[in-house]
């Protein structure tokens, strides 16, 4: 099976995108396939309730992640295409989000959730935000403005570069622990 994720170390140079130590940035090739992922990852959700397929692309300082929205029959317990890029990108190690897309097969561009826009501040508060459809029609926008005033790391008095170092630190810790208990 082919991964979804573009490798910093495996051609994110060759997928139109660049990367510099601290920050991903994102060339017009680059969002082009970003749109198409996004796409792509619409069909691949598991919407039998009610048939509304998202998929999503995010771009982060560890390259290119997918994600479509997954359904369940307890209603609440779903999980958005947006959540489910992120929470992949983050599981990969990535920390800094600089890039949303969504797809919906829909006339009109959708725009995140209350819920999504929340955890796209978290990894991204400055993060682009570009959902597009099966029309020409595009929503451009960042994550501050779908999200004005959010609650984030500094309303608990956490800098965002503490946060970041203490998140890379704490996942570094648990896998050392793993490999100690697997040898």
């Amino acid at each position: 099976m082919r991964s979804r994720f573009v490798s910093v170390r495996a051609g994110v140079k060759a997928a139109g995108m660049s990367k510099s130590k601290t920050t991903a940035s994102l060339t017009a090739s680059g969002l082009v396939k970003l749109k198409r992922a996004a796409r792509e990852a619409a069909g691949r959700a598991y919407a039998p309730y009610s048939g509304f397929t998202v998929g999503a692309a995010v771009w982060t300082d560890a390259g290119m992640f997918t994600g479509a929205n997954v359904e369940n029959a307890s209603y609440g317990l779903a999980n958005c295409a947006e959540r489910s890029a992120i929470f992949a990108a983050v599981s990969a190690g990535a920390r800094e989000l600089s890039c949303v897309v969504v797809y919906t097969p829909t006339e009109g561009p959708t725009a995140p959730c209350g819920a999504c826009r929340q955890v796209i501040h978290e990894f991204g508060p400055e993060a682009r935000v570009i959902c597009c459809c099966a029309s020409e029609a595009e929503l451009a926008t960042t994550a501050g403005a779908l999200l004005p005033g959010a609650f984030g790391p500094e309303d608990l008095g956490v800098p965002a570069e503490a946060r970041v170092y203490r998140a890379v630190s704490a996942g570094r810790k648990a896998a050392s622990k793993r490999a100690k208990k697997v040898s």
